[in-house]
């Protein structure tokens, strides 16, 4: 469901002015004298006596009556103007270039010009320094539709040739041009082919053109694939690559998935001699990003800095990505006041990013917080924005908030699709409110929105989850009847659902089913099966299925980790949990907030608050963020050791960060401050608790209400016990 869109910087479309002034720079090079061709001399037809009369006539009307329209000049010669005279007369004027324009134009409104008259017009405008009229002739004729550009190429190719050498005044700027329209409209064979020729006459297109070549290649994933083999080979050639062409064809690698090769051609660059930019970095390090492997950014952003390099906006953007993607999203809104600072513009693609990436740390109120500061930027929240916060809050289990946001997005007159349908048709499921996701995905229908194999994917899950195997095959029987293929998410779904009815036998054999109609269990298939063991306890089968996993290839993930972490500690083995832990540091497998809050668990369950700690301060020095469930635990444990000074502070610190404490958390710090004798911070934190709506347990309701009937306050006491009565925290018959 996810649509976040990938960074692709825009830089790739790369597009080459036409400034004769700095052709300079981009001179062409000589291959030697002895392996060189010399351009052809241009030989036309000889005029007869009576046409070079003509021609001397019409010259010499065009250059005294210059400033006459060329219309009234050329009136008395017009019956007898052939296409000869043309390339004639041209002759006696070209370096003239006003009074040249000014003819082709006249010849143009009457009849086509010739392929070599347009050679030769195109020609004398290069010589002349007007690069742009030379571009628009020839891409004029290449952009035709009826051009076959096959039979024309070669004859064109031999035209400009064979015009070159008396036209030209030897720049060979125009085969640049003939190039770049070459590679504009998609010729790209014979601008190839172009290169290949102009080498044999000593010529090498400038690099500036062929990065505009590699450019063209890198707008699809089938000319990625080939853009490294074109570096490679023009590079033989005499191509004198630079910066450019280097960032290019990395992106092109990062594209197709090879970014190691990549980082290679990063570092071949600078022993080349070549300069490495913000670019370079960039692209290395959201190729990385892409590709999960997050431990080696940190290194790259600090050559980066070692070398000097300012990070542009990419950079960042992916920095950002970067952190959010490994959980430290604070660090990633470092990153965003950063560029504020530096004055760089983020877009609502950076916002979408945190606001996404805080929403899955479950910090609701820093990605409402980020949302007023995008209006308050006047950069407009899209529906993908919208739908990072709706599946936040579904997340947190508030239904009702989701549905309210929901509804406002639509009320805002913005179009919601399949996908923000679906994230809170996928709430609704994981809270157990079915009846509001059929209703919703029959909303879908009259929308016109097709529900899509992610909806039913979501609505089997919900289904299995309630205990309700046989509905979901029925909904399955649905799915194939209306042609929509299961998906190894669909049949993940019934996986889950079997194992948390505790069917872990006919779960596994559903895996096997699953094989034999070629749809192959993943990683998250696996880790289904494993957490199901370890809840059983049966951490020997568990280990055996991680074991199945790696001999097929598969990549376990920090999730398949955290299953078995919270299996060894449920079941007592903690040894075994820190050894796990242990393992994956050294074999760089990055562990997150979850990971650690496994073990935390369990030593503050044992009361082992040293321990406990010991472990909070490895997390924090690993760089990894706490969560909600970190302080939760945390607090609790604090609690239940009486550290009330402690568990304050890390109240506190939980609320500054934007978390909310848990209706558990309230109820451990109430009774931690009761049991150290603070009446009155357990009563201001039981009133706190009350006016959020979350409910207290019976424990606490009874010992508030008998302290204020001691206190001799009444009107409170009954206050509380209709409360809760209402609240079913206590009967009528306690009453």
């Amino acid at each position: 469901m996810k649509r976040f869109p990938i960074f692709i910087p825009r830089y790739y479309r790369y597009h080459l002015p036409l400034d004769i002034a700095n052709y300079s720079k981009h001179k062409f090079s000589s291959l030697g004298s002895a392996s060189v061709r010399p351009f052809p001399d241009y030989s036309p037809k000889k005029p007869t006596i009576k046409d070079s009369q003509l021609v001397y006539n019409i010259s010499t009307a065009i250059k005294q009556r210059r400033f006459e329209p060329i219309e009234r000049i050329l009136k008395p010669f017009e019956s007898r103007f052939k296409p000869d005279h043309f390339i004639w007369v041209l002759m006696d004027i070209k370096n003239e270039y006003t009074l040249v324009l000014n003819l082709f134009s006249w010849l143009c409104l009457r009849r086509a010009p010739s392929l070599e008259a347009r050679c030769i017009i195109i020609q004398i405008s290069v010589a002349a320094k007007d690069p742009k009229t030379a571009y628009r002739l020839i891409h004029d004729f290449w952009s035709k539709p009826n051009v076959d550009a096959t039979l024309p190429f070669t004859l064109f190719m031999e035209k400009l040739i064979y015009t070159y050498k008396d036209w030209s005044n030897n720049n060979p700027f125009v085969f640049d041009i003939f190039f770049q329209v070459l590679v504009e409209v998609g010729i790209l064979d014979g601008a190839k082919k172009l290169l290949y020729k102009m080498l044999n006459y000593g010529v090498v297109i400038s690099v500036a053109s062929c990065n505009l070549f590699l450019s063209k290649l890198s707008e699809n994933m089938n000319g990625c694939k080939i853009t490294p083999y074109v570096f490679t080979e023009f590079a033989k050639e005499g191509v004198d690559w630079n910066t450019v062409s280097h960032n290019i064809t990395m992106h092109c690698l990062c594209r197709i998935g090879k970014v190691k090769e990549a980082h290679n051609l990063l570092v071949q660059m600078r022993l080349r001699g070549y300069t490495s930019d913000a670019i370079s970095y960039s692209t290395v390090i959201n190729g990385y990003c892409q590709i999960g492997e997050y431990h080696v950014v940190p290194k790259l952003i600090e050559e980066m800095q070692t070398r000097g390099i300012e990070p542009n906006v990419f950079t960042l953007n992916s920095v950002v990505l970067f952190l959010c993607q490994i959980g430290k999203v604070a660090e990633a809104e470092k990153v965003l006041r950063e560029m504020l600072y530096r004055k760089l513009v983020p877009d609502k693609v950076v916002y979408t990013t945190l606001i996404d990436g805080f929403c899955k740390a479950g910090n609701i109120t820093a990605a409402y917080r980020l949302l007023n500061e995008m209006h308050c930027k006047h950069i407009v929240p899209d529906l993908v924005t919208y739908t990072a916060i709706i599946a936040g809050i579904c997340r947190t289990g508030n239904i009702a908030e989701a549905h309210n946001l929901f509804v406002d997005v639509v009320s805002r007159g913005m179009e919601v699709d399949e996908v923000t349908c679906t994230v809170l048709i996928d709430g609704y499921c994981k809270a157990g409110q079915m009846k509001d996701a059929f209703t919703l995905h029959n909303q879908m229908v009259r929308m016109g929105l097709t529900p899509n194999i992610v909806t039913y994917t979501a609505l089997v899950d919900g289904l299995c989850k309630q205990g309700e195997i046989e509905t979901a095959n029925e909904l399955l029987g649905e799915m194939c009847a209306k042609g929509l293929e299961l998906n190894i998410c669909t049949y993940n779904s019934l996986v889950n659902g079997l194992c948390k009815v505790g069917n872990i036998v006919q779960a596994i054999k559903l895996v096997g089913d699953m094989e034999a109609a070629g749809v192959y269990p993943d990683t998250f298939t696996y880790t289904t099966l494993m957490d199901a063991y370890c809840k059983a306890g049966d951490m020997v089968n568990a280990h055996e299925l991680l074991r199945e996993m790696l001999d097929k290839g598969l990549q376990p993930t920090v999730v398949t980790f955290n299953v078995l972490m919270n299996g060894f500690c449920v079941s007592g083995m903690l040894e075994d949990g820190k050894r796990l832990l242990k393992w994956m540091l050294e074999k760089r497998i990055m562990p997150n907030a979850t990971t650690y809050n496994s073990l935390m668990k369990q030593y503050c369950i044992r009361s082992d608050m040293h321990a406990t700690t010991e472990i909070y301060k490895e997390m924090i020095s690993e760089g990894l963020s706490p969560n909600a469930n970190t302080y939760d635990i945390l607090i609790r444990g604090h609690c239940k050791a009486r550290n009330m000074k402690e568990a304050w502070f890390l109240r506190k610190e939980m609320v500054d960060k934007g978390y909310d404490l848990t209706v558990n958390g309230y109820n451990a710090l109430i009774k931690g401050f009761i049991k150290r004798k603070k009446h009155l911070e357990a009563k201001n934190i039981f009133e706190e608790m009350r006016k959020k709506g979350f409910v207290a347990d019976r424990e606490l309701y009874n010992f508030f209400m008998d302290m204020n009937y001691h206190d001799g306050n009444l009107d409170l006491t009954l206050e509380l016990c209709d409360e809760a009565i209402e609240k079913n925290v206590v009967d009528k018959t306690d009453k």
